[in-house]
């Protein structure tokens, strides 16, 4: 019995944890406020789809709310895209993220959110109260400007 353990042990992968960031804390870029973050996103974003294409980007913080990483999740078509919660938080918890700020952009340049952005944020809420991340906000970004889940009072 102790040899089929010793056996079955080889044929299971061994996880390890590991991050290794390249910036110092002190060098990461500050988001203090949605307009910080819109900013931040805005510079950062394909400019060649904001007006063609629903992107969803996420920036992951850690608790002195720096950035840590910037996680693109998805591509969609005009009018949505999808987001995965399990390979988001899969990204949070790789780099040990206190804090989300999730964003997507409205090729049509509304800046209301619709019931299925709603459910999202929800979803996304949710499942970091859970594993201890907080989502501090989440903002429709345009060309003209941005729309604060966070600033509304929607952040639950």
């Amino acid at each position: 019995m102790e040899t089929e353990m010793n056996a079955s042990w080889n044929m299971v992968s061994e996880i390890e944890l590991v991050y290794r960031s390249k910036v110092k804390p002190s060098k990461r870029p500050l988001i203090d406020t949605a307009a910080s973050a819109y900013k931040f996103l805005l510079s950062h974003w394909d400019e060649n789809n904001i007006e063609l294409a629903e992107q969803s980007v996420a920036l992951l913080l850690n608790r002195a709310n720096r950035v840590m990483g910037m996680y693109r999740m998805s591509t969609g078509g005009i009018t949505g895209t999808v987001v995965d919660p399990r390979l988001l938080f899969t990204a949070a918890l790789k780099l040990n993220a206190n804090a989300i700020i999730l964003s997507h952009n409205h090729p049509s340049g509304n800046l209301t959110p619709s019931q299925q952005d709603k459910a999202m944020t929800d979803k996304i809420a949710m499942g970091g109260k859970i594993l201890d991340i907080k989502l501090v906000d989440h903002l429709i970004i345009t060309t003209e400007g941005y729309y604060s889940f966070g600033d509304e009072g929607l952040i639950g």
